[in-house]
């Protein structure tokens, strides 16, 4: 092969160890998100949430990069379970304003030990876990 297409190697993509990484830590998270009844994607949704207590749907969109298509029907199953509630603003009807309910507020202390959990099934130093996530959110806020 000649070098002109070293940049096809997977070994040369960077996108490729963050997407397996990605997936295979998303894994590791199952078993604790069902034992809670969540999805991983409802999980990061209930972190925002436990952050910031309501939300804009717009804003939650921004911070979680997920689009209206992915968000609507998956805070719908987060409002069927109990844990939160979606209304209008009163100040702008055209702003959805997402809270927590009692029942998603008791949650997150269920939820605490997750991040443990899945952090015992990662080998990785601390300190290279903190510089690997400053690095991601550097790549993320470029992007």
């Amino acid at each position: 092969m000649n070098n002109n297409c070293d940049a096809l190697k997977l070994e040369n993509q960077l996108c490729f160890p963050l997407y397996a990484c990605s997936k295979e830590i998303v894994r590791k998270y199952k078993p604790y998100l069902d034992e809670l009844d969540l999805t991983y994607t409802q999980y990061i949704t209930m972190i925002a949430l436990w952050e910031n207590g309501e939300i804009n749907v717009k804003e939650l969109g921004e911070k979680l990069y997920l689009d209206s298509g992915t968000l609507t029907p998956l805070l719908k199953k987060l409002e069927g379970k109990g844990y939160i509630t979606r209304e209008r603003s009163k100040t702008d009807e055209r702003n959805l304003i997402v809270r927590l309910t009692s029942s998603g507020e008791s949650l997150k202390s269920k939820a605490a030990e997750v991040p443990k959990k899945v952090g015992a099934c990662v080998n990785i130093d601390p300190e290279k876990a903190k510089m690997l996530g400053e690095t991601l959110y550097e790549i993320l806020n470029s992007i």
